[in-house]
């Protein structure tokens, strides 16, 4: 039997989708991308009734398994480290939670920043920047190795659901948010030839909130681990003007709390004072070049999204204290050199010996001699932390199960 009542919600819900009447048309910016003026997908698809297409996105990105598997790849601490440190998905979660709070203040597409915020580390390797540079390093005669490009390859070809092609089908915004992903740490190469994409263009504002949400996550949340790791000693921190003036005010406020309280409050600020600014000078910047429209984004040689130049400041200097003290730790290099070893292993024994290889992954390089060593880096790049680990003890570990 039909519920009425239900007929009566749907039914003008639908034809508000079906003419692309969504609720972001009319409460949007005119420089924010709509999903009704998407470029569309690869591969021509009727769209959801109710979801708009990033919406669709989104959820193919979630269900995805190289979303899945970011639980076992490495932001800084290798899994085993402890389970209080962030891995790639946490990270991940983070980033998408900044992006949609700086996409809302400033009136553009959430669901847009959130879909290209869950996919913007699909494509790093296990053992994180580390196994970037020592993948790139191995296939350096072919082709190399770069996780945008990676993770765009991921969602158009290397993902297998769907009956009638390879990939995810994402549309052409979310995949453009992949490949232009771009901080300190990601360089995209806007010279890279993708058929359907422009690459000479600026991405979107939302993609470029992504970008400055993932270095907002990454450093202030590598501060929380990096002091919780015993690796940052909390009093050197007097010479950071973000801590500072923050762990001042929370001792001004409360007396005699825990420190680790103190140092989760601190951090929460750190954000906080990072998002209002990037969200105030945004706005400013959007005004200042008379922004109007999308297109008057992608044409501008260079970011809108943008910091203040004292918050600037102020973010360099911490990230040039987490350089020196964390990312360049005796413990962090270790682990680094570690995960140079397991990967070169790996690697040169795979493209020795592909015999050793699972056997699916066999077939496709023993019919495609030509691009052996692609399918192999592929395939460890696909690898989880704890995967490559175990692939690492049952080769060279004689008393391992093979």
């Amino acid at each position: 039997m039909h519920n009425p009542l239900l007929v009566d919600i749907i039914t003008p819900m639908v034809e508000r989708v079906k003419s692309k009447k969504f609720y972001e048309d009319e409460n949007l910016m005119a420089y924010a991308i709509k999903s009704g003026d998407s470029r569309g997908r690869r591969y021509k698809e009727e769209e959801h009734p109710y979801r708009s297409a990033f919406q669709r996105d989104r959820d193919r990105i979630i269900h995805s398994s190289a979303f899945r598997r970011l639980e076992y790849k490495t932001q800084v601490f290798v899994y085993h480290e402890g389970d209080y440190y962030r891995t790639r998905l946490t990270h991940t979660i983070e980033v998408a939670q900044i992006s949609r709070s700086i996409a809302k203040a400033l009136g553009v597409n959430e669901v847009l920043a959130e879909a290209i915020a869950l996919a913007h580390d699909l494509g790093h390797p296990p053992f994180g920047h580390s196994g970037e540079k020592t993948l790139d390093a191995l296939m350096k005669d072919h082709g190399g190795f770069e996780h945008n490009k990676h993770g765009l390859k991921i969602v158009d070809e290397l993902e297998h659901r769907y009956p009638n092609f390879n990939g995810l089908n994402l549309t052409y915004e979310v995949r453009e948010g992949i490949i232009k992903h771009s901080t300190v740490y990601d360089h995209p190469d806007h010279h890279l030839l993708v058929s359907d994409l422009e690459m000479g263009s600026s991405p979107s504002l939302e993609s470029q909130i992504v970008d400055y949400s993932d270095g907002i996550a990454y450093n202030s949340h590598d501060l929380d681990d990096g002091i919780t790791s015993d690796m940052i000693e909390a009093q050197r921190l007097e010479e950071i003007a973000l801590w500072k003036r923050n762990i001042k005010e929370i001792e001004r406020l409360h007396r005699n709390i825990d420190f680790k309280i103190k140092k989760y409050q601190v951090v929460r600020m750190i954000i906080d004072q990072q998002v209002t600014d990037l969200v105030t000078q945004t706005l400013k910047n959007i005004e200042r070049f008379n922004i109007k429209s999308v297109d008057d984004i992608r044409n501008r040689d260079g970011y809108i999204v943008s910091f203040s130049k004292e918050m600037e400041d102020k973010n360099n200097e911490l990230k040039g204290f987490l350089k020196e003290n964390l990312y360049e730790h005796q413990r962090v290099v270790r682990m680094e050199l570690k995960a140079e070893r397991f990967i070169t292993k790996l690697f040169n024994a795979y493209t020795k010996s592909p015999k050793t290889l699972p056997p699916e992954i066999y077939m496709k390089v023993m019919d495609n001699q030509d691009n052996k060593e692609r399918l192999i880096c592929d395939y460890i790049a696909s690898m989880t932390d704890r995967y490559a680990l175990d692939e690492y003890k049952k080769l060279f570990d004689p008393y391992e199960k093979v």
